[in-house]
């Protein structure tokens, strides 16, 4: 018998209970093999969504992506109903009503080497914490390490593999900094380590288009969608002069108030316009 990792020593959660492969368990007795892809490699998706008065939050946008990444890496991934069956038994004895849940499925176990078996059965588990949406100013550098690379089909998917956002946070704190933007292989804006960006240019608000290397976020989404922002790409003379920048993602909505140092402005209006509508 391989040795077993818990989750709670794996991902050091203080979750009192964890959904794992149709079963709710306390933490500390949930476990993963050392043999799982997602540990050993990275091998899998994972989905971090907004729990608000008990609800899985744009629950629908949530799974169609993490469809969408199961089938770059070629992973199956279980049915919606499933899914939201699994979401919904993990809410039900979370102990909170607002916080985040995060998904994760892996390709399972399976021998060494990096070629995946013919056939695999995924491990799929659910944890979570509590917690309100978060509002709060942020300074940023950009990262001299880190780039995206938007040729690559990595980039639009939510891969366990962070370690680029992982080194580029490391650098952006060994700055003084809470977040570091990311640059694509054009030297053009992207986004943040765990964020899209949405820029101020006078009267419009614009963020990068997926093809910049662009992870399709989910807050990202919701903007799009109420015709608030429109895509276009982004420079980093466009930081520096824009009336606003902000970082957004589903559990966030964060101020840019300083990049490398120097000051960046907002307008509290808008900002007002991109909260109404993330934080619901």
């Amino acid at each position: 018998m391989p040795e077993i990792c818990t989750i709670s020593k794996v991902l050091g959660t203080d979750m009192n209970i964890v959904w794992l492969n149709g079963e709710i368990r306390p933490a500390e007795q949930a476990a993963l093999s050392p043999l799982d892809r997602g540990v050993t490699l990275g091998d899998g998706l994972f989905e971090t969504l907004r729990i608000k008065n008990s609800v899985a939050q744009n629950f629908c946008w949530h799974y169609q992506r993490l469809c969408d990444g199961g089938q770059v890496l070629s992973i199956p991934v279980p049915d919606q109903d499933k899914i939201l069956q699994a979401m919904q038994e993990f809410l039900a004895h979370a102990g909170f009503q607002h916080g985040s849940a995060r998904l994760t499925v892996t390709r399972g176990i399976a021998p060494r080497g990096l070629l995946p078996p013919e056939h695999c059965q995924p491990t799929v588990f659910i944890t979570g914490a509590a917690g309100g949406f978060r509002q709060q100013p942020v300074r940023v550098c950009v990262s001299q390490l880190v780039r995206r690379d938007e040729m690559s089909p990595l980039s639009r998917i939510k891969s366990l593999s962070c370690l680029p956002g992982i080194i580029a946070r490391q650098e952006a704190a060994q700055c003084g900094a809470d977040d570091a933007l990311l640059l694509n292989m054009q030297g053009r804006i992207a986004e943040s380590t765990i964020s899209n960006i949405v820029v101020q240019a006078g009267v419009r608000l614009i963020t990068p288009p997926v093809s910049e290397g662009v992870l399709p976020g989910i807050a990202r989404r919701a903007l799009l969608e109420a015709g608030l922002v429109k895509e276009q790409p982004v420079t980093y003379e466009d930081i520096l002069t824009a009336e606003g920048v902000f970082l957004i993602n589903s559990l966030s909505l964060r101020v840019v108030t300083h990049l490398n140092e120097k000051s960046i402005q907002h307008h509290s209006a808008i900002y007002e316009k991109l909260r109404e509508i993330l934080d619901k």
